[in-house]
């Protein structure tokens, strides 16, 4: 048994409703975790002897847009007694009803937390230091948000690129 395989084993046997899902893609797997359950879920893959996920190395957002739910957050777990990844994600519908913070299992999280809500407007319930770390205190919006603008220039995606391309101010020869 893989420790992937031995991950969800666990966790079905301990939090039986905790994993929605499992996604492999290019040798990661990625456990689907209800937003509710992320904390509990974050606890068993941190004290069980068999798989000590100890490190939280990175948390990180994806924005959607315009699918729904709009944001995916992700925890990237290391197991350094196991040399082994893990990457947890939680669905997030609204940007203010963010997940519970997972400070206490890691205290590092805080400060991750507190770099998704600056750059993407995730809150996570519990983190009192939700405040500004890149960006100046007087900055308005999530500059990581897809529909942040840029510099009162429109978004070029795959599907409109050539309307934008045809707006530019080209140098004239």
């Amino acid at each position: 048994m893989t420790r992937d395989e031995l991950a969800v084993k666990i966790l079905n046997e301990n939090l039986p409703d905790a994993v929605e899902s499992v996604s492999d893609f290019r040798g990661e797997r990625t456990l689907i975790v209800p937003k509710g359950r992320i904390k509990d879920v974050g606890r068993v893959l941190r004290d069980d002897p068999a798989l000590r996920y100890d490190f939280l190395s990175d948390i990180v957002a994806d924005d959607y847009l315009p699918d729904y739910p709009r944001f995916a957050v992700n925890y990237h777990l290391l197991s350094m007694p196991n040399k082994h990844r893990l990457r947890l994600r939680v669905w997030v519908d609204d940007p203010d009803d963010g997940p519970e913070t997972m400070a206490e299992l890691w205290p590092i999280a805080t400060w991750l937390e507190m770099e998704v809500w600056d750059l993407m407007g995730v809150r996570f319930a519990g983190n009192g230091s939700l405040r500004r770390l890149f960006l100046p205190e007087d900055w308005q919006g999530h500059p990581l948000r897809k529909d942040y603008p840029l510099g009162y220039e429109e978004v070029q995606f795959s599907f409109n690129w050539q309307e934008i391309d045809a707006k530019k101010p080209y140098a004239k020869e």
